[in-house]
């Protein structure tokens, strides 16, 4: 029987080692990173704590383009973080943070809320009232309990009325109906511009009852043959008022005729500063629909940034666009909602089923491109998987206590720059968006606190949210049914 000798072993014992180290040194090697600036973001977070919005520059309507070619048009507009419209109260970056987080929170359960009623096919009149302030002489009709049309965190300056007045209102993807604040208030909350008055328009123009518009309104009411809407929201604020046409303007180039939207008298909730909304979803009754865009796209800055982004409509999608299939939700049809595939860390495939991100016959799972909603959400087993890949892979980085719906948070205070895997969105036929590392670890307080920017939730539907989508921009084309991301094109 043959003996192995010592020399022997060490050579293939040496060797053994060395493959091994060198198949490791490759693996790490060729994880994919990038570079979070950590010094610029925690300079925003004391920026924007002493940001006056007065050092806005006023709006010049000759930014606002327009131009029409036969029957289509196209234009694009300033859009800016609500907290460049509205001076913050908060003393603090974190007790900032939390403010927000509350608001996306309410957002997101609302959201899920109008999904579900859908998905279980309630009828209207099935639906309980809301416990509000609102008399019967109001709407004495049943109110939807928490479907919330959005909460507004990206404004942009709209033309209302003949002669226009100009007003800041939240861009809502996740919405359909067009509403602001108007005289006489009931109940009006705190906004940046003068009420809009009805009566100071001349293309001001009251709804009736039987007209194509009050019927397609969730909730509506009559008075003296004049449509009443109401929309409710998740964290029991709401809108009630007129629902009118009224011309749209965008600044001095151009303008929209008949445009439905609520003339709100009594109003309370998560508008503050905005004087309205404009709904971008995909319901008959949204601006998009209204003025039968074909495409609109927006790029959205960093929240805590002063400079803005656009919203463009009818503009054409960039060249290099990652695209995916835009798909539609037949139980539903405000949701955008996209053919995500799945998640890679440092450049390796997350290992989630891909059917997490599915929509089934029933309407149920899908996930949704979202301007409203901030933090993206995933279901727990997708976002456990993606959470642990990144820890995985980020073996150096200083963690540190979680902070409010955020379980993953690193300490970075005194770090000028730190090198981290990149997280990417996998898209339907192979194509790939890598995110920025501000996409998904974001400051938390002003000291140094970074947190990895993805949420579970329990829903079967999934949401990306606005901080993912930060620098990029995202297109609509409705004609042809996909979704554009073009990182830096903003």
């Amino acid at each position: 029987m043959a003996t192995t000798t010592p020399f022997l072993l060490f050579t293939v014992l040496f060797f053994f080692s060395l493959l091994t180290s060198t198949a490791l040194s490759r693996s790490v090697s060729q994880t994919r990173t990038t570079v979070l600036d950590v010094s610029s973001s925690l300079q925003q977070t004391l920026q924007i704590l002493s940001f006056d919005p007065q050092m806005l520059q006023p709006f010049n309507d000759e930014t606002a383009t327009m131009s029409f070619l036969n029957s289509s048009f196209s234009f694009s507009l300033p859009l800016h973080s609500r907290d460049l419209v509205l001076k913050t109260q908060h003393e603090d970056y974190k007790s900032l943070l939390q403010s927000r987080l509350e608001r996306d929170s309410a957002r997101v359960n609302s959201l899920v809320t109008k999904l579900q009623l859908a998905l279980n096919n309630f009828d209207r009149h099935d639906l309980k009232p809301l416990d509000a302030q609102i008399r019967p002489e109001d709407l004495n009709t049943p109110i939807v309990s928490g479907a919330s049309q959005g909460s507004g965190e990206y404004f942009s300056r709209i033309g209302v009325g003949t002669p226009p007045k100009q007003f800041y209102m939240v861009l809502d993807t996740g919405s359909d109906i067009n509403w602001l604040q108007c005289q006489p208030c009931t109940d009006c909350y705190q906004q940046s511009d003068p009420i809009f008055d009805p009566r100071s328009s001349s293309s001001y123009s009251s709804l009736s009852c039987d007209s194509k518009q009050c019927g397609s309104l969730d909730v509506s009411a009559c008075r003296s043959n004049n449509c009443l809407y109401q929309v409710s929201y998740g964290d029991g604020s709401y809108t009630v008022g007129n629902f009118a046409t009224e011309t749209v303007s965008f600044g001095n180039s151009g303008s929209v005729n008949g445009v439905a939207l609520g003339c709100g008298h009594d109003n309370e909730g998560l508008f503050v500063g905005s004087a309205g909304l404009l709904g971008l979803g995909g319901g008959s009754l949204s601006l998009t629909n209204q003025i039968k865009a074909s495409s609109f796209s927006y790029c959205l800055v960093d929240r805590d940034s002063s400079g803005s982004g656009l919203l463009e409509f009818n503009s054409p999608q960039a060249g290099d666009a990652v695209t995916a299939p835009l798909l539609r939700n037949s139980k539903v049809d405000t949701f955008y909602y996209v053919g995500l595939t799945g998640f890679s860390v440092g450049g390796q495939s997350v290992q989630i089923p891909p059917s997490l991100f599915q929509m089934d016959d029933s309407g149920n799972g899908g996930i949704i491109v979202d301007c409203g909603t901030a933090i993206t959400r995933l279901q727990t087993q997708a976002y456990s998987s993606l959470r642990d890949s990144f820890k995985k892979l980020s073996p150096n980085l200083k963690s540190t206590s979680g902070v409010a719906l955020f379980d993953t948070c690193y300490d970075f205070s005194g770090m000028t720059s730190v090198k981290v895997p990149t997280v990417s969105l996998q898209f339907s036929g192979g194509k790939t968006l890598n995110l920025p590392a501000k996409n998904y670890l974001i400051p938390v307080d002003s000291t140094g606190t970074f947190c990895f920017a993805f949420a579970p939730t329990s829903s079967s539907m999934s949401i990306i949210g606005n901080v993912q989508q930060q620098g990029t921009r995202v297109s609509f084309d409705l004609a042809n049914s996909h979704v554009g991301f073009s990182p830096n094109k903003c």
